[in-house]
């Protein structure tokens, strides 16, 4: 006991309470501080205005359905980096804040399969140009090792399956949120309780059970129609959607568990946990606004309709040729 008292008269006692409010954390910025939030402010900003302007520019050059879930896509980045901003001034709105982020980006993980299939003329399009086609199934997360899965047919079934599990994630992600929320504001939900009986530790892997589930069916659709729709640049837009699920999902669960191991070290007015959430919420923004930049031009374009299958145009100029045929006969 008498060690425990010594050890707590040595720690500053702001390490011990729960988060700043905003106003201390204006009162405690220097110089450099005050640089640092000023310009990451402005990149948050940024990024949102520059999504607005897009999403005008969509909303104008491009036809529904396809437009909105466009706008849902691209507004990965500028929806975190806008909620890591309010999370960097108000530490204590990061529990909504990072839920409102995660809610959103649940949906874009639907949103992403939805484009997949858009950009191939829609679903029975989509189902037409793959009838006799098999795709393969034995890609990440979950199946990446396991070469043997057999090719599954591409039928009306599997596609509604495919939709099923990205859409579950976007519907119980938010309601799994809510929930969290209530907990939280009745003190039942506290990310650094890791006993057996606290919530947070039945929560949270189940979300992650959840995320690994969603994230199959897109790399499958991605994994077999990635050549179709390379003229569109679709890897590239696979691979910003991929980088901001790191960023926002695997770097911020790293950053908050080194803050909760004490590896983070705490610095009044911020403890170890509410330090290592604001260096979480500054290098979110930063990030985001440079994805912000890249994807820009990958969205921001005119779309034209996917272009046809050589080998199917090669075949209707035959037949039309063999039509002819008779009439150029005749006239001679």
């Amino acid at each position: 006991m008498d060690m425990e008292e010594a050890l707590n008269s040595t720690i500053h006692p702001s390490c011990l309470e729960e988060p700043p409010l905003a106003i201390d954390v204006i009162k405690q910025l220097d110089v450099f501080g005050v640089a640092l939030y000023s310009m990451l402010t402005l990149m948050s900003t940024l990024s949102l205005l520059l999504y607005l302007e897009e999403c005008v520019f969509i909303y104008r050059k491009v036809p529904s359905p396809k437009k909105t879930t466009i706008m849902w896509v691209n507004g990965a980045a500028p929806v975190i980096a806008t909620m890591a901003c309010f999370g960097m001034w108000i530490p204590r709105a990061t529990m909504f804040t990072d839920m409102t982020s995660n809610s959103y980006f649940a949906v874009v993980v639907y949103k992403i399969l939805v484009l997949m299939i858009e950009e191939s003329g829609g679903s029975e399009a989509f189902l037409k140009s793959n009838a006799q086609k098999t795709f393969k199934i034995s890609v990440g997360p979950c199946c990446c090792c396991c070469p043997c899965l057999p090719r599954v047919p591409v039928t009306r079934c599997m596609l509604f399956l495919l939709k099923l599990g990205a859409l579950q994630y976007a519907i119980l992600k938010t309601v799994l949120s809510i929930v969290s929320i209530i907990l939280w504001t009745n003190g039942n939900f506290d990310l650094s309780d890791l006993e057996i009986t606290g919530t947070a530790i039945w929560i949270n892997p189940f979300i992650g059970v959840l995320t690994i589930i969603s994230l199959w069916p897109v790399a499958i659709m991605f994994m077999n129609i990635c050549n179709t729709l390379r003229s569109i640049k679709i890897i590239p837009k696979y691979a910003m959607y991929q980088l901001v699920l790191v960023l926002s999902q695997l770097q911020t669960a790293i950053i908050n568990i080194l803050a909760l191991d004490g590896t983070i070290a705490c610095s009044p007015p911020f403890s170890s946990s509410a330090r290592g959430t604001m260096l979480s919420q500054q290098l979110m923004i930063l990030e985001m606004f440079i994805i912000t930049l890249v994807t820009r031009p990958l969205y921001r374009r005119t779309y034209d309709s996917l272009p046809t299958d050589p080998h199917e145009t090669d075949n209707d100029q035959n037949s039309k040729i063999s039509l002819q045929a008779p009439e150029g006969e005749h006239t001679v």
